[in-house]
């Protein structure tokens, strides 16, 4: 990337954390995606619409849903340079729009998060001061949906006691508020008398708090315990359990919208799919005309 496009897409990234409120790991994806385009355009702040239009080819051996991320990266980023002055037309038309459909996540069923949690309880009766964390992981990702950025970054005093619900500011910045259930608190106050009371964060790890990474690895770490394929698990995979399960218990999809922090309703409704059955008996048995033959 050339010094001039360093600029440009520098002061890209600080509209987007000023005014967008993105987070660092959005602000991070939005460089990488810049940067691969940069690198198939030779610079890609002044690229004209003949040289995007050559995108299509040159990224044709990626997956649809990687070339449809970065033509959105691009076409942020020079609506920005239009708005801005830094550019006097805007050639985004010409990027490609790869048709592709979105994969349906990831879910355990209901049984195979049992044996999870059967697993960590009963290693957490030693009173062992990983397994209490492990556990309280746990009772948080499936309880309460958490994003694993959102759950390792908690503060010390994020939960407290009589109040069953925590204020998140998650993506772009919006707060939302996640209920914490009695289990989950009972969970994070056991682990917490584990930790020196100066620490700052409640999932402490190395210098700062647990890392994704590390979350990530204790997660497929504890589906092994259980007898469950690792690589069918990730915390990811148990927000998604936490939603799905939540849809196939009459959860309205609204309140599940607020819930997992989901700015449109067009990504909660994935869960629809995933639930496709249950959503059909609700309609049999629900709808005004369903008695009536």
């Amino acid at each position: 990337m050339t010094e001039a496009d360093h600029a440009l897409v520098d002061r890209f990234l600080d509209m987007m954390a000023a005014e967008a409120g993105a987070a660092r790991n959005t602000l991070l994806a939005y460089r990488r995606d810049l940067e691969a385009g940069a690198q198939a355009l030779g610079e890609v702040g002044t690229a004209d619409v003949p040289a995007l239009q050559k995108l299509g080819a040159a990224w044709r051996e990626l997956a649809p849903s990687t070339v449809a991320r970065r033509a959105s990266a691009l076409r942020r980023f020079y609506g920005f340079l239009l708005d801005e002055g830094l550019r006097d037309d805007d050639p985004s038309a010409a990027l490609p729009r790869p048709v592709h459909q979105r994969p349906l996540p990831r879910i355990l069923d209901a049984h195979e998060v049992e044996v999870m949690f059967r697993e960590a309880e009963d290693r957490a009766a030693s009173g062992q001061p990983l397994a209490l964390r492990n556990l309280a992981l746990l009772e948080l990702l499936y309880g309460s949906g958490l994003r694993a950025t959102e759950l390792v970054s908690l503060p010390r005093g994020a939960l407290r006691p009589g109040q069953p619900f925590l204020i998140l500011k998650g993506k772009g910045a919006k707060e939302r508020l996640v209920p914490i259930s009695e289990r989950a608190h009972a969970a994070a106050a056991r682990w917490g008398e584990t930790l020196p009371k100066e620490g700052q964060w409640l999932f402490p790890g190395g210098k700062a708090h647990l890392s994704r990474v590390r979350l990530f690895q204790i997660v497929r770490a504890m589906a092994a315990v259980a007898g469950i394929a690792p690589d069918r698990v990730s915390p990811h995979v148990l927000r998604h359990a936490f939603a799905t399960h939540l849809l196939a218990g009459g959860a309205d999809l609204r309140v599940l919208q607020a819930l997992l922090g989901h700015a449109d309703i067009a990504t909660t409704q994935i869960y629809t799919h995933v639930d496709s059955a249950r959503l059909v008996e609700l309609v049999n048995a629900r709808h005004p005309l369903a008695d009536k033959r």
